[in-house]
């Protein structure tokens, strides 16, 4: 190997090696999940089968980064902080375990599972967030349609909303708050759309 060859190739590993150990030294941020739905009581029990297609959001919520909106224009990000999953995805899975929760459906999934659906739960994110204008808060508010998947007709459609003040200071006192805000708004949905099918 010529000799400018061996240093240029040396320069290159002493360059890559210093970047690995700039990325092992940063400080990973906090991983947080929503929490498991509380059980729903409610009377009653159907056979129809739901299917929980995945939620639509914009861009903003499309993510695992967690939202704080310091005005109603404005977006930031929580620092050093983040979902363990894209939020759209989590939503999905926490609602196929909230109705599986309730013992009151024939079954629940999500698509690619081979159930002979009854009724779609279809989702729209519209917020989730910390709201650091008026006084923290975090607020969840979900659009909602019951889909009849027999016949494609829209049995109803409506928008649940809800917020939770943060009580704790730091990072997990916002997600603290933005999971009891989640969990009032989960069990509104589950007992609406079990009250129409």
């Amino acid at each position: 190997m010529h000799a400018l060859s061996r240093t240029a190739l040396i320069a290159l590993l002493a360059l890559g090696l210093g970047a690995c150990a700039s990325l092992g030294g940063a400080t990973p941020p906090d991983t947080y999940e929503i929490a498991p739905p509380k059980v729903v009581k409610m009377p009653g029990s159907t056979r129809a089968q739901l299917l929980i297609p995945e939620p639509t959001a914009i861009k903003t919520l499309d993510s695992n980064q967690i939202v704080v909106k310091p005005t109603s224009y404005t977006v930031e990000y929580l620092g050093n902080s983040q979902w363990s999953d894209r939020l759209p995805r989590m939503v999905q899975l926490r609602f196929v375990q909230a109705f599986e929760n309730t013992g009151r459906v024939g079954a629940v999934g999500v698509p690619g599972q081979g159930l002979a659906i009854d009724y779609q739960v279809v989702m729209e994110i519209r917020k989730f967030e910390i709201d650091a204008g008026d006084g923290n808060s975090a607020v969840v508010e979900i659009a909602v349609k019951a889909l009849n998947d027999r016949n494609g007709t829209v049995r109803a459609t409506r928008v649940f909303s809800a917020s939770a003040p943060v009580t704790v200071a730091g990072n997990p006192g916002y997600i603290a708050a933005l999971n009891v805000a989640f969990d009032r708004v989960t069990s509104d949905i589950v007992k609406w759309t079990l009250g129409l099918v």
